[in-house]
């Protein structure tokens, strides 16, 4: 996105309509739970259909303020929050619920500098993701390559992959006297799944619904 007047247009959540259900409050991690204080509009010179909305919503159960700067186009709307929860509060809606949880805990361990888990929990996420996908094979490394030679993973894919299996191996598998997980390879673990389940989730989605945005009305 290069202009702010790009926002609900070709991407964003169903519907022209922003709702406050769909926030979490970043102070108490809350969802939905909001009233609003203010709106203001702001619509884009020589474009009157198009406009974007200011609004600062109070939480009913902590009392603290957010900023909502929220914007539809012809089926979609998007938005922005400011301030935004620090601690994750859930999985992105494409990702189905099992690999959302794994998701979430690999980053949740990363935030609180559990490195072992975090490893093991992208780990995790990678192997039913790809069990989603029909993988097969007696371990981890036979389920990526049946998935790629399927076709569904091109080359870099699957050596991103790989990445994470290896480095998620030890802390799967540990050994008495093993060092702890490097904090590098925990980051570049979780790094390494959130590009795959974009690749196999987030992009699909996203296609889906310019497709359907394209549908004549």
């Amino acid at each position: 996105m290069e202009s702010w007047w790009q926002l609900g247009e070709g991407s964003g959540q169903w519907y022209t309509e922003f709702k406050p259900s769909e926030v979490t409050c970043p102070f108490c991690l809350e969802r939905g739970n909001f009233g609003i204080v203010s709106h203001f509009e702001k619509k884009k010179p020589n474009d009157e259909k198009k406009k974007l909305n200011f609004d600062t919503y109070k939480c009913g159960n902590c009392s603290g303020f957010v900023m909502v700067l929220w914007s539809a186009g012809d089926r979609l709307h998007d938005f922005r929050v400011l301030p935004w929860p620090l601690k994750l509060s859930k999985a992105p809606e494409e990702f189905p619920a099992d690999v959302g949880r794994y998701w979430m805990q690999a980053h949740r361990s990363l935030s609180e500098e559990n490195w072992d888990a975090a490893a093991v929990m992208a780990r995790s996420s990678l192997q039913i993701a790809l069990r989603s996908f029909k993988a097969e094979g007696k371990n981890l490394k036979e389920e990526i390559d049946s998935v790629a030679d399927s076709g569904l993973l091109p080359p870099i894919m699957k050596d991103w992959s790989h990445n994470v299996r290896e480095l998620g191996n030890d802390s799967a598998h540990p050994e008495p006297g093993q060092a702890p997980t490097d904090p590098n390879d925990a980051n570049d673990i979780v790094q390494f799944m959130d590009y795959l389940l974009e690749y196999l989730y987030t992009l699909p989605t996203r296609i889906s619904k310019y497709q359907k945005r394209r549908e004549p009305k």
